[in-house]
């Protein structure tokens, strides 16, 4: 016979508003991260969840993943996560977490749920008791099974993959896809061997799927990931400042959407080129040098010169909004006998605040689509479309 909810007891219905708004939180938080997935559901009713724990991560992966109706509450290690109030605020505001001591008296508070599972709602346990490392899955303990027969409700286990990696034990928060899996129900008779082998079977099914990848992103990747993928945005700049007609901002959209956590590095090694070859390009057109300048126009030339006639080096801060090319105010720079010292000072300002964006901006959509890697060749065509169209608007519209 199930015991009537005590009058102000923690057993009180789920807040599903907090719920979801939590919810929304960590889901928001994990897309910039890499990701989440989530398979399969809760059953209807009330159900006690236990899942393996290898990060601090695993708790938001759940909020974001369970079913917000269930209104989810996560048991803390009263001892670490309640033992400061601006801990405890945290833990309970944020991460739906209540006490569970671990010294003594941790039963009692498992048991004080027993209504919250009556009205509906979800706990979730990390039957471990402690983070263990990924791939590793320790014995479970039986208070969660003792929770789930005293309030006669199933067990559901739930397999986290990916936070290890996300933000490893003792390790910084790095971006990395979350994958949660939500196994069929189990009995509240069940033993806590039978709960900890039906984890450990779909952590093993979760983990072993691989991500779908587009090989050329791989490609790619690996060589953004090295010295030479640094030493390309180098180059690749520096020939843009002086004649290339392909702005190194297309270097960064292909490498760093690849990479995402390359982008700052590859952003300044862009940097770098495009200034040095900017230096060059001045010196050269000062002393009488006259490279190519292909898909350029006079009418380019002449809004440049009029520009540096005007501001003088300022007036490189105009370049990266009115889609003139670099290496057209390098060279007219050079030829106005604009001084290296004030030029470099100004085409610093300009070009970094322009090259960071744009890189620190792809690297950001490259977080945003990991889940998407595999049609990376399908976004290299649209980003070559998109380039090809954008160049020639451009062009046109300085005849």
């Amino acid at each position: 016979m199930r015991a009537r909810t005590r009058p102000g007891a923690t057993g009180r219905r789920p807040k599903r508003g907090a719920a979801r708004l939590r919810r929304a939180l960590w889901w928001t938080l994990l897309t910039l991260t890499g990701g989440v997935e989530r398979r399969g559901q809760l059953p209807p009713g009330g159900c006690v969840v236990v899942a393996n724990h290898s990060s601090h991560a695993d708790t938001a992966a759940l909020l974001a993943a369970l079913d917000a109706r269930h209104a989810p509450e996560i048991g803390a290690a009263a001892d670490y996560w309640f033992a400061s109030p601006w801990r405890k605020r945290i833990c309970s505001r944020l991460a739906a977490g209540f006490p569970v001591r671990r010294t003594g008296g941790g039963m009692d508070d498992l048991l004080a749920k027993a209504d919250a599972l009556r009205a509906g709602g979800a706990v979730v346990l990390f039957p471990e008791g402690t983070r263990a490392r990924e791939g590793e899955l320790g014995a479970f303990h039986k208070g969660a099974l003792i929770l789930a027969r005293q309030a006669d409700v199933p067990v559901v286990p739930v397999a986290i993959a990916g936070t290890d990696r996300l933000l490893p034990k003792h390790g910084r928060l790095r971006p990395a896809l979350v994958r949660v899996a939500i196994g069929a129900p189990l009995p509240a008779s069940a033993t806590p061997e039978e709960a900890r082998d039906a984890v450990a079977a779909l952590h093993r099914r979760t983990t072993e799927e691989p991500l779908a990848d587009s090989p050329a992103r791989k490609r790619i990747a690996a060589v953004a990931a090295s010295r030479r993928g640094l030493a390309a945005g180098v180059l690749w700049a520096f020939a843009e400042a002086l004649s290339w007609p392909l702005m190194p901002e297309l270097f960064l959209g292909i490498a760093c959407v690849a990479l995402p956590r390359r982008a700052l590095k590859l952003s300044l090694a862009a940097l770098t080129g495009s200034l040095t070859g900017g230096l060059l390009a001045l010196q050269l057109a000062a002393s009488g040098v006259q490279l190519p300048h292909p898909l350029t126009t006079d009418r380019m030339r002449a809004e440049v010169r009029a520009e540096l006639a005007t501001e003088g080096a300022a007036a490189v801060r105009h370049q990266p909004w009115n889609g003139i090319p670099f290496k057209v105010y390098a060279r007219e720079a050079g030829r106005a006998d604009i001084a290296p010292q004030d030029w470099l000072a100004h085409s610093a300002l300009s070009r970094g605040s322009r090259t960071l964006t744009v890189g620190l901006a792809f690297g950001a959509l490259g977080f945003l689509v990991h889940r998407l890697r595999r049609f990376y060749g399908l976004y290299l065509a649209l980003l070559g479309g998109g380039f090809t169209l954008g160049l020639s608007l451009i062009v046109t519209g300085w005849r």
